[in-house]
């Protein structure tokens, strides 16, 4: 049992995804078919710097629908069950997550926070939790195993007293509209410190792919210039709504 450490890698994307951007946002403005156009766009015949300039100034327009054509797959790893549960409250996406059930958990890893890691005290309560609880596991496992219970049963049955704490690993689709909200809302200083810090890694790998569609992207303030979360709960970087 150790301590369990964030990794973001960019498993897929659609392939072409500014020539199919472009594509979809002319075909929406355009009286041809954008299929006989296709492969044109894909011999280089209209620039890449060109279909940039038009997805840029459509997408200030306010016309963000097209972008749904492209996604991106990350596999993230050295994440909490806390985070995944806020994770899976983004509805269109598409997640694959490591099973507690099929999974032996015996030498489960965890996430510290780091508001816990820098009291020594609480970091002390926490380490010692996180080793009753594997034993915890272990002996419940193993009670499972000698009353009947499969190791796939035991497992099944013995998750349950796993903390939120405990690592997981997860593969996530999202396309780039469903991207731009997640960025909105767990880049901003008021997501949960695991959360934002997946979303900027996340955000940092689309950037690199797509930076026409992501470059403004990140939390809604960026955006507005302004903060919508009210007096409460404003981190003070941009002012408040007037």
């Amino acid at each position: 049992m150790a301590q369990a450490h964030l990794e973001v890698k960019l498993l897929s994307s659609t392939p072409s995804p500014l020539t199919l951007i472009y594509a979809s946002f002319r075909q929406c403005y355009s009286p041809g078919f954008v299929g006989d156009m296709w492969p044109r766009l894909l011999r280089g015949e209209i620039s890449l710097d060109r279909q940039a300039a038009l997805i840029q100034d459509v997408l200030a327009s306010g016309h963000t629908s097209p972008i749904e054509h492209v996604s991106f797959t990350f596999a993230v790893q050295g994440v909490s069950r806390a985070l995944t549960h806020q994770l899976v409250r983004h509805r269109i996406a598409s997640y694959s997550q490591q099973s507690q059930r099929y999974v032996d958990e015996s030498g489960f890893e965890y996430i510290l926070p780091p508001a816990v890691d820098r009291i020594p005290e609480a970091r002390d309560l926490f380490l010692r939790f996180m080793d009753k609880t594997q034993k915890a596991y272990l002996e419940l496992q193993q009670t499972l195993k000698s009353n009947g219970r499969t190791r796939e049963e035991a497992n099944e049955d013995a998750r349950f007293i796993l903390p939120n704490a405990a690592e997981s690993k997860i593969v996530v689709t999202m396309n780039c509209r469903s991207l731009l909200n997640f960025f909105e809302l767990r880049c901003c200083e008021r997501a949960q410190w695991e959360i934002r810090k997946m979303a900027w890694k996340m955000l940092e790998l689309v950037r690199f792919e797509l930076p026409v569609v992501f470059d403004p992207a990140g939390p809604k303030c960026e955006r507005l210039q302004y903060c919508p979360e009210g007096e409460k709960f404003t981190c003070g970087k941009y002012p408040l709504q007037d």
